[in-house]
């Protein structure tokens, strides 16, 4: 069986530049020997594996030097420098074209689909050999068109869809877009497909995790039909979407393929493991700037480190006590003036924190520590830094870092069950059971009987927050809720320590102006990118608000 580490994606050959249109059209002066390229397996299957090529997988991807993520549009965190991706969409300006996850990912989005189109419209014309199995090639095409449309339908609702290869010759290039419903049912109808076809496993030369599997093709159906039972697509509260939902996601669990790895530390970081159902392994080194350019508190003297991420306080807060009772809840057993003790133990593994031993240093974000700096934005504007995106620790500046990226995990096909199946059927035992299997987990204590529907859902999401932190999960969670008017545009907040003596007194404070968020409510879809509308004002119509 081919393998991504010896396939030679042939980009030079092959690649389509812009026309009218440069995710639908390809330019006639770059000859492509069609012949040639699917007379040869190797070539075929390397065109093929271009397609993944084009999906999102980079944590931190909104500017160059892996800074900007997802995150920082939220109450995750927020971007310390203001970099411009991130400070677009923290005031409302998604339709200016450095907006990059509005504009530039409806182009990346559609050259995938184009690639995967190619690859469906031909590959039968390959002589496959016994090294290579066509089915399974189509399951991956499959499954990654319906990803590419799953990634544009959870930012702009419904697209133009395209099931076939676009030509220059052909008519149609400017097409109107689709309903949701639509969307939705091209993406599971791909997904369906590719469910049949794909294996539950590769086996041959070694589990390739970066590999689409029956298994990924069902979470993707789970979290697509979740999306649609949500309150954003699901106005009326339709229960059967739901049940759909819940149902979708149950089916990944009776696989009985996957389970949680025994430590929530080592998530991001494992070559291997069952709660993995499809990640992207990013190579040793690739990281080093990662941290040094975008999480690294400068006191720890690597070379040329700055932290242009601080989790905020509101984050933070999000972290119940080990005792599993939210912190301001009665009975918690909170002390503001001990704020880290004894809490949720995601917490040490997500946040670093004023008095954690970390890189062999006691951190130190009081004020006048060496952690903090009132005028240099390269330290932590909140008085936290993020620890969940540098696991392991780097001994030296010539160290190296292997940092997952994942796409789809075995904890979110447990929550997204749970909360599927609250909405549907009420906080039943099932419900209780996937929740509390995420937390035992985690070490923090079971869910509290007797909770109501509302409770739980409260709890539900609170769990989802903790658990896939900086994960690339928070923002998109927050748009299908449509809570963004309540939960982004909240103050954003940071904590003042000081000290005196041996004794720290700690105070939330609310951040300065520049690190608080705007949001409105049709700003739970992003617009079209202008440049697109501009292109076909008559057809392609922009989303409400914009």
């Amino acid at each position: 069986m081919k393998s991504l580490s010896y396939i030679t994606v042939i980009i030079c050959s092959f690649f389509f530049t812009s026309c009218k249109k440069d995710f639908l059209q390809r330019n006639p002066s770059v000859p492509i020997d069609l012949e040639k390229l699917f007379g040869d397996p190797k070539l075929a299957a390397g065109f093929g594996d271009n397609s993944y090529s084009f999906l999102i997988n980079d944590y931190a991807r909104l500017q160059a030097g892996h800074q900007g993520t997802t995150g920082e549009f939220t109450d995750e965190a927020v971007s310390n420098t203001g970099i411009t991706p991130v400070s677009l969409m923290n005031t409302g300006q998604f339709l200016n074209p450095n907006a990059v996850d509005v504009s530039s990912t409806y182009s990346t989005m559609y050259k995938g689909i184009r690639n995967a189109n190619f690859m469906l419209a031909n590959i039968d014309r390959v002589p496959w050999t016994s090294d290579y199995n066509p089915s399974y090639i189509k399951g991956e095409q499959l499954f990654l068109r319906a990803f590419f449309y799953f990634e544009l339908m959870k930012r702009y609702g419904g697209v133009v869809l395209l099931d076939k290869a676009e030509t220059v010759n052909e008519s149609g290039l400017d097409l109107p877009r689709s309903s949701y419903d639509s969307t939705l049912a091209f993406i599971l109808k791909d997904l369906d497909a590719a469910s049949a076809l794909l294996p539950t496993d590769w086996a041959i030369p070694s589990k390739d995790y970066a590999r689409a599997t029956k298994g990924a093709a069902l979470a993707l159906k789970a979290r697509a039909l979740l999306h649609a039972a949500s309150p954003l697509n699901n106005p009326s509260n339709d229960l059967s979407k739901w049940k759909a939902a819940a149902n979708a996601a149950k089916a990944v669990k009776d696989m009985n393929m996957y389970r949680l790895m025994p430590s929530y530390d080592n998530i991001l970081i494992m070559a291997s493991d069952p709660e993995y159902i499809m990640i992207s392994i990013k190579a040793p080194r690739v990281w080093v700037g990662y941290i040094n350019d975008f999480l690294a508190p400068p006191s720890t003297n690597f070379l040329g480190q700055q932290s242009l991420i601080s989790p905020t306080q509101n984050h933070v807060d999000l972290y119940e006590m080990k005792n599993g009772i939210p912190i301001f809840d009665p009975g918690s057993g909170y002390n503001p003036q001990t704020p880290y003790l004894n809490r949720d133990p995601r917490f040490y593994t997500n946040i670093i924190y004023n008095g954690q031993t970390w890189q062999a240093k006691t951190v130190e974000t009081f004020t006048g520590g060496k952690d903090v700096s009132a005028t240099n934005n390269t330290f932590t504007k909140t008085g936290y830094y993020v620890k969940r995106l540098w696991p392991e620790v780097i001994k030296s500046t010539g160290g190296s870092q292997t940092l997952n990226y994942i796409f789809l995990r075995y904890a979110e096909v447990l929550l997204n069950y749970a909360e599927a199946l609250n909405e549907s059927d009420g906080p039943v035992t099932e419900v209780y059971n996937a929740v509390n299997e995420v937390r035992l987990r985690a070490g923090i204590a079971a869910l509290p009987a007797n909770l109501s529907p509302d409770a739980m859902r409260k709890r539900i999401r609170n769990e989802r927050a903790v658990e896939f932190a900086f994960e690339d999960m928070r923002w998109w969670d927050i748009l299908r809720w449509k809570k963004g008017v309540e939960i982004v545009a909240q103050p954003m907040k940071g904590m003042s320590i000081t000290k005196t003596g041996t004794t720290f007194t700690y105070t939330v404070i609310t951040l300065p102006s520049n690190y608080q968020k705007t949001f409105l409510d049709y700003m739970h879809l992003y617009p079209i990118p202008l440049s697109e509308i501009l292109k076909s004002a008559s057809i392609l119509k922009q989303n409400p608000g914009w």
